[in-house]
């Protein structure tokens, strides 16, 4: 079966997990995957990792980086800029679902600032360069790291199978979503592509870097809150939707968790290619 023309129609970064996403026309892959993706994480008072699942209001929370800080907003608040080489305090562990590893704290302004908005004790942990978080080997055999992101560096979704999910939703009563509900780093657009066609791709180029397709993507309560305000609309969805035609071994899912082989950029409107 042919497979219609594939390009990269939005690219998105998250610096700090489960922080709101910065689009971008145009980025480049480093180790980690996207340049500055999720190489932050916020914790909680006794260092627990916190996301959207304890914390919706992290969803309206940005952060950008620049050549030199990494600035955080959020509605009615002043700005934070934290200076990229701030002075580092003692190496701390912190644990990412199963993985245990060794972290920076980003210091007490920061710290106040999110707890400010949160209203509850947080605080800012970085990723260093030189610690490494392997994925799963079970699903890479090769070897590839992360850094807090869940368990891969690189998210794939296309358009096709965001229709076909929305189209399900109004079927049920329910209204449909945006793509951004699935946290995404890369998504994929075609005029004719099949709804849910990445669930057959094994590996896919763009412009000289491949990425293996290593594993559908299980889905948590994250999806169900909206990401520009913060709220959970309709509890439940889309999981309730995605439950009754989307699972793999006992899981509901959506996208495809991705990891690359090579460095370099990437862009809006770049060709893509299955290879395999």
């Amino acid at each position: 079966m042919s497979i219609p023309a594939l390009q990269v129609h939005s690219l998105a970064t998250y610096p700090v997990k489960s922080c709101a996403a910065i689009a971008t026309d145009t980025v480049s892959l480093d180790d980690f995957g996207f340049t500055w993706d999720r190489r932050w994480m916020v914790v909680d008072g006794e260092g627990r990792f916190l996301t959207q699942r304890e914390q919706p209001r992290l969803a309206q929370v940005t952060a950008r980086v620049d050549a030199e800080s990494l600035e955080f907003g959020a509605p009615g608040r002043l700005p934070f800029r934290l200076p990229l080489e701030a002075p580092r305090s003692a190496v701390l562990p912190v644990t990412v679902w199963k993985d245990t590893v060794a972290v920076w704290d980003e210091g007490d302004a920061v710290a106040a600032w999110l707890s400010d908005w949160l209203g509850c004790p947080a605080r800012l942990r970085r990723f260093p360069e030189q610690t490494v978080r392997r994925v799963n080997p079970e699903y890479s055999p090769e070897f590839a790291r992360t850094a807090f992101a869940d368990a891969y560096p690189v998210l794939l979704a296309t358009t096709a199978s965001l229709a076909e999910l929305n189209r399900r939703l109004i079927g049920r009563g329910a209204a449909p979503v945006t793509m951004d509900r699935f946290r995404p780093n890369l998504v994929v657009e075609s005029n004719g592509l099949e709804p849910f066609a990445e669930d057959d791709w094994r590996r896919i180029r763009i412009g000289a870097i491949e990425f293996d397709l290593v594993k559908p993507c299980t889905r948590c309560a994250v999806t169900t809150t909206d990401q520009t305000t913060g709220l959970i609309p309709e509890p439940g969805e889309p999981l309730a939707t995605l439950a009754t035609f989307r699972r793999w071994q006992g899981h509901v899912i959506f996208a495809h968790n991705l990891v690359h082989r090579g460095h370099g950029p990437l862009r809006v409107g770049d060709a893509v290619t299955v290879v395999g």
